[in-house]
C-alpha cells in the first residue's frame, strides 16, 4: 500500500469519525432542547402554584424522619 493510498484510507476514517460525531451533538442537541423546555413548563408550574397561594402544606412540615 502505497503512501497516497494509506491517506485516503486515513482520510475516509477520520470522515466517518466527524459524521458519527455530528450524529451524537445532533442528538444531544435534540435532548437539550427538550430538557429546556421540560424545565421551563416547571418553572411555570412552580410560579403558578406561588401566586394561588403560596406553598402547600406539606411543604412547610418536617419529613417524618427529623
Amino acid at each position: 500500500m502505497d503512501q497516497d493510498d494509506q491517506l485516503e484510507e486515513r482520510i475516509a476514517h477520520l470522515m466517518r469519525a466527524v459524521d458519527d460525531l455530528s450524529d451524537v451533538v445532533a442528538a444531544q442537541r435534540k435532548e437539550l432542547d427538550r430538557l429546556t423546555r421540560l424545565v421551563g413548563l416547571l418553572v411555570e408550574r412552580e410560579a403558578e402554584r406561588e401566586a394561588q397561594g403560596g406553598e402547600s402544606p406539606a411543604a412547610n412540615q418536617r419529613p417524618p424522619h427529623w
